[in-house]
C-alpha cells in the first residue's frame, strides 16, 4: 500500500501534538477525488480542533476520532477521479474547502481524497500556496456578506442568516479586518460598492487601504464605538464579550454579524432594533468558483501573513498563537 506524509494529533493538546507521520494514502470513493496537494490553509477550527474545542459548548462539539489529520483548505492537482464524478479529472488544478463543519478532512497530509461538490478549479492567476488561503475564510466572508447559500441550520441561533444586501450608500465595519476573514470581507464589500470601515492595529493601515478600505479605526489608539457612528453593518470577526460594544455603532435597523461565539444582550440588541445574526460556514464548491472567478479577474486579492512546511506544522500553529495576522497562514506541499 502506497504511503505519504502526514501531520496528525494523537492527543489533544498545545502545538506540540501535532506529528509528522508516514501513513496510508487514501482512496476515493465513487463521488470524491484524490488529490495530491500542493498547498494547505491554516485556519482557527484547526487549532481548536487540536485543543478538542474545550470552549464549545459539549452539546456543539463534535466527535472526534483520534489519530486525527487536522486542515480543511486545500490547493493541489487532482490524481485520481471516483467513478461517476463529472467535471474533474486527472491533471485539473483544484481547490477546496473539504468536509467542514465535521473534523477529519485530512487537509494536513501530501494526498486527501475530496467530495467533488467541494472543489472548485483553481484559478490560474495564482499560484497554490495563494488559493490554499482563500476557501475557509473567502466562502466565510461571502456567507455572511453576500450569499449564505446552504440550508444547513447554524448551531448558534434558530434563525436562518439573511446577509443585508450590500451597494451604494451602505456603510459596512469590519472588525479584525487585517486577518483571514476580514481582508476578504473588506474587498467584497467594496466590490458591492459599500463603504467600509477597517478596525484593526495601526501596523495594518497600509495594507487595508490598498484593498479599498475609506476609514481605518486602530483600536491599540481608538475606541471603535466611540468613533463610527450610524454604521448600516458590522463584520465582527473577533466576537467574545467585545462584540457588544459594536451596538453603539449601528443605527436603527442596522445589523451585526459576530463570525465567531459572541456575548450580545439580545434586550439591548432588539431595544436598538438591530439584527444580530451569525452562521457556520459550509463547504461549497460553486461559490468557490465565483470568488475564484473574482480572484481571477484581480478584483479579490490573497495576502500571505506567512508559510511553512509541512514538517512545521507546529511552528504553523505557534505563528497562529501570537495573533496579529496579516492575511492567511498556508502549508506549503
Amino acid at each position: 500500500m502506497p504511503t505519504m506524509k502526514a501531520v496528525r494529533l494523537h492527543e489533544h493538546g498545545g502545538p506540540e501534538v501535532l506529528r509528522y507521520d508516514e501513513v496510508p494514502v487514501p482512496e476515493p470513493k465513487p463521488d470524491e477525488v484524490l488529490v495530491r496537494v500542493h498547498a494547505a490553509g491554516v485556519n482557527p477550527p484547526d487549532w481548536y480542533f487540536r485543543e478538542g474545542m474545550p470552549d464549545v459548548p459539549p452539546e456543539l462539539r463534535p466527535t472526534f476520532h483520534l489519530p486525527l489529520i487536522p486542515g480543511t483548505d486545500v490547493s493541489g492537482v487532482v490524481e485520481a477521479a471516483g467513478a461517476g464524478v463529472d467535471g474533474f479529472a486527472a491533471g485539473d488544478e483544484v481547490f477546496g474547502l473539504l468536509r467542514f463543519p465535521d473534523p477529519g478532512a485530512d487537509a494536513y497530509a501530501e494526498y486527501v481524497v475530496a467530495r467533488a461538490s467541494d472543489l472548485a478549479r483553481k484559478p490560474a492567476a495564482i499560484d497554490h500556496v495563494h488559493a490554499a488561503g482563500v476557501p475557509m475564510a473567502g466562502l466565510t466572508a461571502w456567507q455572511y456578506l453576500i450569499e449564505l447559500g446552504h440550508d444547513h441550520p447554524s448551531p448558534f441561533q434558530a434563525a436562518r442568516h439573511r446577509p443585508m444586501p450590500l451597494g451604494p450608500g451602505v456603510t459596512v465595519l469590519v472588525n479584525g479586518a487585517a486577518g483571514g476573514v476580514g481582508h476578504f470581507a473588506v474587498q467584497l464589500a467594496k466590490w458591492k460598492g459599500a463603504r467600509v470601515i477597517a478596525v484593526a492595529s495601526g501596523g495594518h493601515e497600509s495594507f487595508l487601504r490598498e484593498l479599498g478600505a475609506d476609514e481605518f479605526i486602530d483600536y491599540t489608539t481608538s475606541r471603535p464605538e466611540e468613533v463610527a457612528h450610524d454604521v448600516d453593518l458590522v463584520l465582527d470577526t473577533v466576537g467574545g464579550p467585545g462584540s457588544r460594544r459594536f451596538l453603539r455603532t449601528l443605527r436603527p435597523g442596522g445589523a451585526l454579524y459576530p463570525v465567531y461565539f459572541a456575548e450580545i444582550d439580545p434586550a439591548e440588541a432588539a431595544e436598538k432594533k438591530i439584527t444580530v445574526t451569525a452562521t457556520q460556514v459550509r463547504a461549497n464548491g460553486a461559490q468557490l468558483a465565483e470568488l475564484g472567478s473574482l480572484l481571477e479577474a484581480g478584483t479579490l486579492r490573497v495576502r500571505l501573513d506567512s508559510t511553512y512546511a509541512l514538517a512545521d506544522a507546529r511552528k504553523a500553529h505557534e505563528r497562529a498563537a501570537r495573533g496579529h495576522l496579516q492575511g492567511k497562514i498556508v502549508l506549503a506541499i
